[in-house]
């Protein structure tokens, strides 16, 4: 069966039951409470089209808005979807010993809930009651990407569309869509409830509830594998860095998350906005070159100390780059974005063109010099290519708190805060402190993958990376992806990395080879055939 590319349309299908948890036993968890049923689903069917435009009728089990934590703060977001294939074009399957794709929705840390989402990947929607932007909360962040630079591959929140969720179930695999709270919610008392570090808790609890049922919940909950884009992407990537912290237990003890471990296999990330703390330096560096979509170029002055933070923070890693390349500086990164993935992503994008529409493309983009088979080009001309950057200076820790990401390290009442001493530092909002909150430097710690792959190396974090994104991207700095890949590659691990030619924000090109992957490095030889 060809897997990949395009969702298909949905054939008719059974309104879904409230699948909420059972209370009957077992005693894979010690909470009753969080015990998967496996008879409250509702039969489906869906076309899914390969990447070869095929089509492929799977049948599937759907178990709608589970509950996957004790004492939830919002069942609206703290809840799961999971569907399971049992017949894939006429031929009856047993998923039970399948990996398990957790792909979550989220766009721009806002929330994401499944709980009316009536069949496998119809979630990721930002609900009623306390969802949404409240008055005055920052949308225009690149984490938000917001609804303006959402496309074919993204929702209405930057985060990832179904594509992967619809190619695994065709593949035989079992889903698991979890929401999670995000930065807008805010309660009767004017309180935010789903600021950092709220969506990662969540997340971690999500992965809880699904390992603490094995033997009840169909799938290898050994082979888990996380899925997200762009703050979804991050999310994966924390995910994945920080598998069974202690970090995080004060906060699942909190939610009655269940007693099981929160680690996962391997991890997907697709353009992950994260690294937040150091993404304006990143930022500054990889686009303070480049103008705003208005023509205006950023102030320079701010762009400069910017791009010095940067290299500090660079130096002070000590990553080597992929392939031999040596330590990565703020002083040789260019050349090694070109070399690693840039030339490669072009070269490989114009060896798949036929050779008129090669020829057309080298006569528009003649920055590009086409030789031998390979693509070469320098870092100012692909900077140029690009065109106008996404954002402003400061990126991320916007002097007047307009950011996402001020939002999303929001507390109490307080709709947005600095989290960087150089944002809080020229706050033009009227703040009497030019520092940042004492809670700042913990709740980094738990968003950061960076965190647990460098400063405190885990241990249980997931062993098999795929990451991508866009050379078109400019939502964040080129860098923060490229530092991921080169920490796990540097600690020993499995590391598929590239970047989309010509591509932008949210953009998942090889969703097929994704789904293959999955079984390459879980050691899954295809779902098994069982008698009707």
């Amino acid at each position: 069966m060809g897997i990949g590319a395009t969702a298909g349309v949905a054939a008719v299908g059974g309104i879904a039951l409230n699948a909420n948890a059972s209370s009957e036993g077992g005693d894979a968890t010690t909470d009753s409470g969080l015990v998967f049923d496996p008879t409250a689903y509702t039969e489906k069917t869906k076309t899914v089209t390969d990447t070869d435009g095929d089509d492929h009728e799977v049948t599937y089990r759907f178990w709608q808005a589970i509950t996957y934590v004790a004492k939830p703060v919002d069942e609206t977001y703290q809840c799961l979807n999971v569907s399971v294939p049992v017949e894939i074009d006429g031929t009856a399957i047993d998923a039970s010993d399948a990996p398990i794709l957790f792909a979550n929705s989220v766009g721009g840390y806002m929330p994401s809930s499944v709980a009316d989402a009536t069949e496998v990947g119809g979630g990721g929607m930002s609900m009623g009651g306390g969802a949404g932007a409240p008055s005055g909360a920052p949308t225009s962040s690149a984490s938000a990407s917001a609804l303006p630079n959402a496309n074919g591959n993204t929702n209405a929140t930057g985060g990832a569309m179904n594509t992967n969720q619809l190619l695994a179930l065709a593949a035989g695999y079992v889903v698991v869509e979890p929401g999670a709270r995000g930065r807008t919610l805010k309660n009767s008392a004017g309180e935010y409830y789903g600021t950092a570090p709220a969506a990662i808790v969540d997340l971690k609890a999500a992965v809880r509830y699904v390992r603490s049922n094995k033997g009840r919940i169909p799938g290898d909950v050994d082979r888990i594998v996380s899925a997200g884009t762009s703050a979804g992407g991050a999310l994966s990537a924390l995910l994945g860095a920080s598998g069974d912290s202690k970090l995080y237990d004060t906060y699942l003890a909190e939610l009655g998350a269940a007693d099981a471990s929160d680690a996962i296999f391997a991890t997907g990330a697709w353009c992950p906005i994260t690294d937040l703390e150091h993404a304006d330096g990143a930022y500054e560096w990889n686009w303070g070159a480049n103008a705003l979509s208005t023509g205006k170029q950023v102030d320079q002055t701010v762009s400069k100390a910017l791009q010095s933070q940067f290299a500090e923070y660079q130096a002070g890693l000590r990553l080597r780059g992929l392939n031999g390349f040596g330590t990565l500086t703020a002083r040789n990164y260019d050349a090694y974005l070109l070399k690693q993935y840039m030339e490669p992503s072009a070269t490989a994008y114009l060896a798949a063109l036929s050779e008129a529409d090669r020829e057309t493309y080298l006569a528009k983009n003649t920055f590009l010099t086409w030789s031998g088979g390979k693509a070469t080009f320098t870092w100012a001309d692909f900077l140029t290519h690009v065109g106008a950057r996404k954002k402003d200076a400061p990126a991320f820790d916007a002097f007047d708190l307009s950011a996402g990401e001020n939002n999303e390290f929001g507390a109490g009442t307080t709709l947005s805060r600095h989290f960087t001493a150089y944002g809080a530092k020229n706050d033009t909002t009227g703040l009497s402190s030019k520092r940042v909150a004492s809670d700042i430097p913990a709740k980094l710690d738990l968003m950061n993958p960076m965190y647990h792959l460098v400063e405190k190396v885990n241990g249980k974090r997931s062993k098999h990376w795929w990451i991508r994104l866009g050379t078109k991207d400019s939502d964040t700095s080129h860098t923060v992806s490229a530092n991921l890949a080169a920490a796990a590659k540097g600690l020993g691990d499995d590391v598929n990395h590239l970047y989309y030619w010509d591509e932008g924000h949210g953009a998942n090109t090889d969703p097929g080879d994704f789904i293959t992957w999955i079984a390459e490095v879980t050691g899954y030889k295809g779902p098994k055939t069982k008698a009707k």
